[in-house]
């Protein structure tokens, strides 16, 4: 029973190196589209801005982002 444990032990370790191993960073010409600047996870920083715009403008409360004014989209 107790060696029946440990070979199943070894073989998830095994598996598991076996695997791993295999793990690499794709190279940028291996990326394809997802190598362009446009699919960064920021994306657009003049659309993210407008797009916080337009939000702020439609709530009533905006703050923390430097806009003044209130609801009615009148900064």
């Amino acid at each position: 029973m107790h060696n029946g444990r440990r070979l199943t032990g070894a073989l998830i370790g095994l598996l598991a190196c076996l695997t791993l191993g295999g793990c690499a960073g794709p190279q940028a010409w291996e990326k394809g589209n997802l190598a362009k600047p446009e699919m960064a996870m920021g994306g657009n920083a003049l659309e993210q801005r407008y797009q916080q715009h337009i939000y702020t403008s439609k709530e009533a409360a905006s703050g923390g982002y430097g806009v003044g004014g209130g609801g009615c989209g009148c900064n």
